[in-house]
């Protein structure tokens, strides 16, 4: 997506592949879920369920996280050519993941003590009409996850038949330590990408749907057993359900805010296995994201044979996560 032409400079736009139909199926998903919202919460203060004002609740944590996903999305896009983003804007999502994340666990722990208050001091529900309103916030969350469904197994390694746009030329420049550099966009299109912002939406609406289901379980079986504590107990139960989601999405985002390589990344090693052939030896490698299935990585290397970056450029074309790759030669002494 990096695109170059004689005589420009590189631009830097690391944005997902589905990037704008991520966010188009973001703003319906908002639109589903705040109606739904509305709803459930009005529904269960008027007829006294904590499950299913926890449920509503859920809900709006959801419709925050994807508001504040899609206004990301939004700006990211709009901001996609702006020089002042050194690497681009595809992390913004990953921002406004972590942003989310300590939202969702705030109002996790404010369901969590209301929960425990209704415990402490129960009041009659009205369990028909809870449990009516509770099956139709199912229904909306299930059909949310439908329309996020393809987008989450797509960020999970469905390759796409667009064409490379990689930058096969490499800018060599030699300075004062006797070394070459080379700055290069192996390659545009990434596969394999992940999306922090889709994959913790498509998580979170089952996580919904999760409530939902014990939300009409606790007010089933207290219309029929009148266990009133059960109403509440679920309430808690959602709340723990939104802070294991909201500690998850910290986790993943802050992975990528911070430029860490995750455990279970391999690029690192595969990137020296891929150099190291002929002698040479890495001497300083940095690999991390840019966007949703972008890597940069800088390369520094002693080598025997000082040839040229654009040779060891070429080694690692191999990787289309690579979006953004700057090699350093040095000639072993």
């Amino acid at each position: 997506m990096a695109a170059h032409t004689e005589g420009s400079e590189h631009e830097h736009v690391f944005l997902g592949d589905d990037h704008d139909n991520n966010a188009r199926r973001v703003w319906l998903v908002i639109a589903l879920t705040t109606v739904m919202m509305v709803i459930e919460i009005a529904a269960g203060t008027y007829y006294g369920s904590m499950a299913l004002v926890a449920d509503g609740w859920h809900m709006s944590t959801h419709a925050s996280a994807l508001l504040i996903a899609a206004i990301a999305y939004v700006y990211a896009r709009r901001q996609a050519h702006n020089p002042r983003f050194t690497f681009g804007t595809g992390k913004l999502g990953d921002l406004a993941g972590f942003a989310s994340a300590i939202i969702l666990a705030l109002i996790a722990l404010l369901m969590a003590w209301e929960s425990v208050v209704r415990i402490l001091h129960p009041v009659a529900i009205s369990f028909s009409q809870a449990i009516g309103v509770a099956v139709v916030g199912l229904l909306v969350n299930l059909v949310s996850a439908w329309i996020l469904k393809d987008n989450h197994h797509h960020a999970h390694g469905h390759h796409h038949g667009h064409g490379d746009h990689a930058h096969h030329g490499a800018h060599a420049h030699h300075g004062d330590h006797a070394h070459s550099g080379a700055h290069a966009h192996p390659g545009a299109h990434a596969h394999h990408a992940t999306d922090n912002n889709m994959r913790a939406a498509y998580v979170h609406v089952i996580a919904d749907a999760l409530t939902s289901v014990l939300a009409i379980v606790a007010l089933l079986l207290g219309s029929y057993y009148g266990w009133l504590w059960l109403d509440p107990l679920m309430g808690i139960v959602g709340g723990l359900i939104i802070a294991q989601w909201a500690v998850g999405l910290m986790r993943s985002s802050a992975t990528v805010l911070l430029d860490a390589i995750p455990d279970r990344q391999k690029l690192p090693k595969e990137i020296r296995t891929a150099i190291e052939t002929e002698g040479e030896r890495i001497t300083d490698l940095h690999v991390w994201q840019v966007g949703p299935g972008h890597h940069a990585a800088i390369v520094a290397l002693t080598a025997p044979v000082a040839r040229s970056p654009a040779f060891y450029k070429a080694k690692l074309e191999r990787f289309p996560e690579l979006s953004h790759v700057t090699v350093e030669v040095t000639q072993a002494a």
